[in-house]
């Protein structure tokens, strides 16, 4: 029987952007929106596509061999995982998610001690006892199936939800009293799958492409062609992850440079590199970068 690998992805908000991320490591997902149990183009792979509130679970309960899900979901449960990565994206940005702890703007309430015997609605029930239990407030937690703004102040006293700018809970007129978490997608593994030998290699290696499609986020590679006595000119000009290759060209007095750059510099960056000299320059995108 052929060796093969269960790994849980996200459904939901972090399903697309996993699924893309994925697949500018070198693995492509089939999935529709209502399939659990998508394909793909990598035969070691058995695939899952499970809530992220209970991946972790299913993980350390030995039914998953490993997934990519938030901290924050594991952070509540008494799980023991093998963490093997911090892996630094989210659902509509590169910022993390944060739990927040939120009152409407005239609320009287300053700090999170201010919620003594209090009531407050979330759906990150752990993460927020937990919270409340190392200040030593005591205070009621009740579970929020959705629409959690719209409860403070009429039903409850104070929300813990999640935001990544702000943006929402500024338009809906509360207040961030304190941050609870800070939280970005992992890749967690049971124990037992990390035992095994070609289980962890696979893992790592996913891991390995995974780390080096997001390395290369937001960069690109710049190639050119330059006048030899132009070079010390240009190397001043360009940002780089280290030193440009610098190679000398066929032709007498010319140089071939490569480099790896922030796609947002290329535009100011390109003119001024024409100005110096350089010639056939191209600009090209990267899908990893592996260090």
């Amino acid at each position: 029987m052929a060796n093969s690998l269960k790994i849980a992805l996200p459904k939901g908000s972090l399903q697309e952007p996993t699924l893309k991320l994925l697949e500018k490591a070198g693995y492509n997902i089939y999935s529709s929106d209502r399939s659990l149990r998508p394909s793909s183009d990598d035969d070691g792979l058995d695939i899952y596509m499970i809530r992220a509130q209970e991946i972790a679970r299913y993980i350390d309960q030995g039914f998953i061999d490993c997934g990519i899900t938030g901290l924050d979901w594991a952070y509540g449960l008494d799980v023991d995982l093998i963490d093997l990565a911090e892996l630094p994206y989210s659902r509509s940005s590169t910022r993390p998610t944060r739990w927040v702890l939120v009152v409407p703007e005239d609320s009287p309430i300053k700090t999170v001690q201010d919620l003594e015997g209090k009531h407050i609605a979330t759906e990150g029930m752990e993460i927020t006892k937990r919270y409340l239990a190392e200040k030593g407030v005591n205070a009621h937690v009740e579970f929020s199936w959705g629409a959690t703004e719209v409860k403070v102040p009429d039903l409850v006293d104070a929300i813990v939800d999640v935001t990544e700018t702000g943006a929402s809970l500024r338009a809906n007129k509360l207040r961030i009293v304190d941050e609870l978490l800070s939280s970005f997608p992992h890749f967690y593994a049971s124990k037992a799958a990390f035992a095994d030998e070609w289980k962890r290699d696979k893992m790592e290696r996913m891991v390995m492409m995974i780390k080096g499609a997001l390395e290369a986020r937001d960069k690109v590679g710049l190639k050119l062609n330059l006048p030899e006595a132009a070079l010390e000119a240009v190397l001043e000009r360009l940002p780089s992850l280290r030193r440009p290759t610098v190679a000398k060209l066929a032709e007498e007095g010319w140089l071939a440079i490569e480099t790896i750059i922030c796609e947002k510099v290329a535009r100011n960056l390109i003119p001024d590199l024409k100005e110096l000299g350089a010639e056939g320059i191209i600009e090209y995108p990267l899908n990893k970068i592996v260090s």
